[in-house]
């Protein structure tokens, strides 16, 4: 006999990409809301902090030398360049997540996401695309699933369906008295 526990897929990052205007941001942000246990990594960038932006929390706002240390220590999972400025995923807040069974999503261009199963061959690619139109630069092939964006409701629900019970809905409160209640799988 097995508990909930044994039978709760293991954690696994779920890259979704797309191209660009594709919606992999509002996509992402969507089943955060909806999946409050799935972490998304806090970029790193070279790019200066705007005015709302809260370093640690919006992202990880780093010198041009201090992530250079990142790249060549190999602490990045990916990284690129977009004009002056580079921007990257650090690698161990997400493994250490993994390593604890949370479920990980992160939006990336299309070139990352590619990079990405070179560093993690057991990671999710996810290809959003606008409705019966796969891209150029996008081999189907290259990835797991490929969803039309047509709605962004549909597009959430069929991209935690994707990964099942690996999505845990929050806890609910526990019984007076009793001990907390472990976290629910998401159906």
């Amino acid at each position: 006999m097995s508990t909930d526990d044994e039978a709760r897929p293991a954690a696994r990052l779920t890259v979704l990409t797309g191209p660009s205007g594709s919606g992999t941001e509002s996509v992402v942000e969507r089943v955060r809301a909806r999946s409050p246990s799935v972490w998304v990594p806090v970029p790193a960038t070279t790019r200066p902090r705007r005015e709302r932006e809260l370093d640690g929390v919006d992202r990880l706002f780093l010198t041009p030398a201090e992530f250079d240390r990142m790249v060549a220590a190999g602490e990045l999972l990916e990284w690129s360049r977009a004009g002056p400025h580079r921007r990257g995923t650090p690698l161990a807040p997400l493994r250490s997540r993994l390593a604890a069974g949370q479920p990980v999503l992160i939006g990336l261009d299309l070139p990352g996401a590619l990079l990405v199963r070179a560093v993690l061959p057991d990671a999710r690619l996810v290809l959003l695309h606008p409705p019966g139109n796969i891209p150029a630069q996008a081999t189907p092939a290259a990835f797991e699933h490929t969803l039309a964006h047509d709605l962004t409701g549909r597009v959430v629900d069929e991209l935690v369906g994707l990964s099942g019970s690996s999505f845990l809905a929050p806890a609910p409160p526990p019984v007076r008295g009793g001990p907390p209640a472990p976290p629910r799988a998401v159906r």
